[in-house]
């Protein structure tokens, strides 16, 4: 049996202070710091084995990543570059666009929440000049095809930390939520979601606690 696991990085500023992210470079909020670390040490309960890992570029996800491994007594192997993290674009969060940096309850009095509530949650709908979710699946899609699925198969334990839609596009890849589905799916920060597989099958998918 081996695993993906799917971690979506802590809190950031702009989480805190309830803004579109989107792209922009924010850092880890002290919550969202202990929730990185609470994350690794989730994964070291669950005797959860990890061989390599992938991020997106943004710092809220790669210091994640670094904190977690460190609570998992891993932090040797990745000085050591014996546990080496990718960090690839394809895995940024959804571009939001002309909404980037505004904060949420401002942007639903400004253009109507029904509005806002579409942008967000809509399939394939994006917000001015940014990405809809199936945009996201489309570029994470080929990564994933290229990079990640060959490791699952050969039954490497893959850690992605990333964030919530590049998150909910891994999800449809792997046959989880159809596309339908997935907007209504909720991804905490900090919260390891863990998928086994055996022979190639996804048997169990859950989050740990």
């Amino acid at each position: 049996m081996n695993n993906l696991i799917l971690l979506r990085h802590g809190q950031s500023q702009w989480n805190l202070e309830n803004r579109f992210t989107g792209w922009t470079d924010v850092p880890l909020t002290d919550l969202g710091i202990e929730e990185a670390k609470k994350a690794g040490q989730l994964m070291l309960k669950h005797k959860i084995s990890i061989d390599l890992i992938f991020s997106s570029i943004l710092q809220r996800a790669n210091k994640t990543a670094e904190l977690s491994i460190k609570e998992m007594n891993l932090h040797n192997l990745w000085e050591n570059k014996e546990l080496i993290m990718s960090k690839d674009v394809n895995f940024n969060e959804r571009d939001y666009g002309d909404l980037v940096g505004l904060n949420k309850e401002e942007t639903a009095k400004k253009y109507g929440k029904e509005q806002v509530h579409i942008w967000r949650r809509s399939y394939d709908v994006p917000p001015p000049k940014g990405e809809s979710l199936k945009n996201v699946v489309e570029r994470v899609k080929p990564y994933f095809e290229k990079y990640i699925a060959p490791n699952i198969y050969n039954k490497k334990n893959v850690l992605i930390v990333a964030h919530g839609n590049s998150l909910r596009a891994t999800m449809i890849q792997v046959g989880l939520y159809k596309a339908s589905e997935i907007s209504n799916i909720e991804l905490p920060t900090g919260s390891p979601f863990v998928i086994s597989y055996e022979n190639g099958k996804i048997t169990k998918s859950e989050f740990i606690t």
